[in-house]
């Protein structure tokens, strides 16, 4: 049984397959001291709802070649946005009209604002 990889091994697995794939607009956010429930978040898009399973798909099986058994995978059916959650790594892959609706850089790399008193 193969160990499992660190959260930067698995950070450079899957730059690696989404460069292969063609992957566009790829932001890597760091999670590290923000979040409990990962180190890593990947944005990226895909041009069509075809290329954004296929970049989703090939992610996922590389995970899995590589020791990574535990993935939770949402969204492959439509393939308007589809999420990989490997634990140490979170992958969203939109549409380009949907990751414009949600925004989700924005959301994870504003600073806390202060609750007016």
């Amino acid at each position: 049984m193969k160990a499992l990889p660190d959260a930067d091994k698995t950070l450079n697995l899957i730059l690696s397959r989404l460069d292969d794939m063609k992957a566009e607009e790829t932001v890597t956010i760091d999670l590290r001291g923000k979040s409990a429930f990962s180190d890593y978040m990947i944005v990226t898009t895909g041009r069509a709802n075809r290329h954004v399973g296929a970049i989703a798909e090939n992610v996922a099986k590389s995970l899995k070649e590589n020791g990574i058994k535990k993935l939770h995978i949402e969204g492959l059916p439509n393939c308007d946005w589809v999420l990989i959650d490997s634990g140490d790594v979170i992958v969203h892959v939109f549409r380009p009209e949907v990751r414009e609706f949600y925004n989700l850089e924005r959301l994870w790399t504003q600073g806390p604002t202060a609750a007016a008193t």
